[in-house]
């Protein structure tokens, strides 16, 4: 009886052993001690998070750039085929844009 209880208290002492051992290695793996560290330096955390919106900042106003350039482009191209009804309408869009990118007042 004493020797199944041994057997027993052995059996749940390994599962737990091999339960810590899967969770020290999720652990490794997700890297928490970095994260810890850069709790403990603030500083670090500012810099990096400011590097990282201006990043963003940046890509945003690239993309926003071409797809404005792709779209005034586009509208340039429908405006060249003199369509019937909205033909008039794009000329008059891409003038005004024409004229805000050059500088002058609408």
């Amino acid at each position: 009886m004493v020797e199944q209880s041994r057997n027993a208290d052995r059996g749940i002492v390994d599962e737990i052993h091999e339960t810590v051992k899967t969770i020290a290695a999720n652990i490794e793996r997700v890297q928490i001690s970095d994260y810890v560290n850069l709790l403990n330096r603030p500083w670090k955390i500012i810099a990096t998070n400011l590097l990282a919106g201006i990043a963003r900042g940046v890509g945003i106003a690239i993309g926003f750039t071409i797809f404005t350039s792709l779209i005034v482009y586009l509208l340039q191209l429908l405006g060249a085929l003199d369509l019937p009804i909205i033909g008039k309408y794009i000329a008059e869009l891409v003038r005004i844009v024409q004229l805000q990118l050059d500088g002058y007042a609408y």
